[in-house]
């Protein structure tokens, strides 16, 4: 949700920041829809206080035998007319917050204006493509093949972009998640939680999933959401309430399944695992002081980096562009790592910074001793990782040519010791 006091003071700073998002001038609407809520605001005090002007004035008249039924009659036209304008104040506020909820976040000074991922920004590289003997395979060659990854059970089970991995493969999905959250707490700082994975309207409202994408969405018939990534509830953590300065800030990582209905999406990524709508991901979520929320954003990726780095996977960092960029952010760094089953990089983990953008729509806010008044917090999330995705960079990348897949060293005490993922332990 947007600043209404920035957009007055700041209308046409506000539009370019829109124009950069691929849209038009907005501001003029969001200030007459606000003009028209104040004035009617300001009437409607007005009429309140000539209401009970009159009817102390019908008290009195009674009191003394006197005739009051002009008095009478004008109250009863004045409730009439406030219940008219109240009606008239909700559907004008009504309209302004829909207008407001349905604009994205503001790109920072140093986003690259662009339409797409055509005009994202490489920032750095780390590691070297390995040069292997032979073709490498994708991940689904490798998985099928070794008969631990199976889509077309999957598909009789619960239909397309889904899995089901056995054996070493299940386990070694188990292990990235172990090593990623081990990582997280021990190293990084980040507090352990485990959220619902069903949550209400407002926790998806409050990080700006709703009421633009609701059809990305999965929700049940008794009205509950399928998380489509632990952010919602993790970042509604600090939802409604007012935090201490000095308790800043609230780093939280969470593995959790997540659920993408992936609208849109048809005919891509329709082999294997990139694309699903089921997937495992140990979220990054920071709420913070909003003077360190740009150091947080650094911070925060290079967290994701290091599980790479540790697992010894090539990747590059990406600056999205503005119309690349998600919906709620501010400022987004995305990990590609190199998937040499595909020559190509792959989005890993995306890193944003929303601002103050989600905390206004959860109410999220923090009071400084000696100071008046709350602001509101600064949210950040990120990846780190998508589950999935690094069980695919771990078997393309480390894949031999004999099928089997070489177990990355920072993973094998998660492994019972296991080096090796042979073709043969399917059997």
């Amino acid at each position: 949700m947007h600043d209404l006091k920035y957009i007055r003071d700041n209308p046409e700073d506000f539009d370019a920041a829109m124009a950069v998002r691929g849209l038009g001038p907005q501001a003029s609407a969001i200030l007459s829809l606000d003009e028209s809520r104040r004035s009617a605001q300001t009437r409607l005090q007005d009429l309140l206080a000539r209401r009970n002007e009159v009817s102390r004035a019908v008290g009195a008249k009674k009191k003394a035998g006197e005739d009051a039924d002009d008095l009478i009659k004008e109250v009863a036209d004045l409730k009439s007319t406030i219940a008219d304008l109240e009606a008239e104040e909700r559907q004008n506020a009504a309209d302004l917050t829909g207008l407001l909820e349905s604009l994205p976040n503001m790109p920072m000074a140093d986003v690259p204006v662009g339409a797409d991922e055509d005009a994202n920004k490489e920032v750095r590289r780390w590691g070297n493509p390995r040069n292997f003997a032979f073709a490498p395979k994708e991940h689904f060659d490798i998985g099928e093949a070794s008969g631990l990854m199976d889509f077309e059970t999957a598909a009789r089970l619960s239909g397309a972009r889904f899995v089901v991995l056995k054996g070493q493969l299940a386990r070694l999905e188990r292990a990235l998640a172990n090593f990623m959250l081990d990582r997280q707490t021990l190293e990084n700082g980040f507090t352990e939680v485990v959220p619902p994975f069903l949550v209400r309207d407002e926790a998806m409202y409050g990080t700006a999933q709703l009421p633009k994408f609701a059809e990305d969405s999965f929700r049940t018939e008794e009205g509950y959401w399928l998380i489509p990534t632990s952010e919602v509830p993790l970042t509604n953590l600090a939802g409604d309430s007012v935090l201490e300065a000095k308790d800043l800030p609230l780093r939280y990582t969470a593995w959790t399944p997540c659920f993408r209905s992936e609208a849109g999406a048809a005919g891509r990524d329709t082999r294997g695992m990139i694309r699903q709508h089921q997937f495992s991901k140990v979220e990054m979520v920071c709420i913070t002081h909003p003077d360190e929320s740009e150091a947080e954003l650094e911070r925060m990726t290079g967290c994701a980096e290091g599980i790479l780095q540790a697992l010894d996977l090539p990747y590059r960092v990406m600056l999205l562009s503005s119309g690349d960029m998600g919906f709620g952010a501010r400022k987004t760094y995305d990990l590609e790592v190199w998937l040499p089953g595909q020559e190509r990089y792959r989005e890993i983990s995306s890193c944003s910074n929303c601002w103050d953008f989600q905390a206004r729509r959860m109410k999220g806010r923090f009071k400084t001793p000696g100071e008046k008044g709350t602001r509101f917090v600064h949210t950040l999330n990120g990846s780190g990782l998508a589950v999935g995705r690094t069980l695919i960079a771990v078997l393309e990348n480390y894949q031999n040519e004999d099928g089997s897949v070489t177990v990355p060293e920072a993973l094998r005490p998660y492994m019972g010791g296991t080096e090796t993922i042979a073709v043969e332990t399917a059997a």
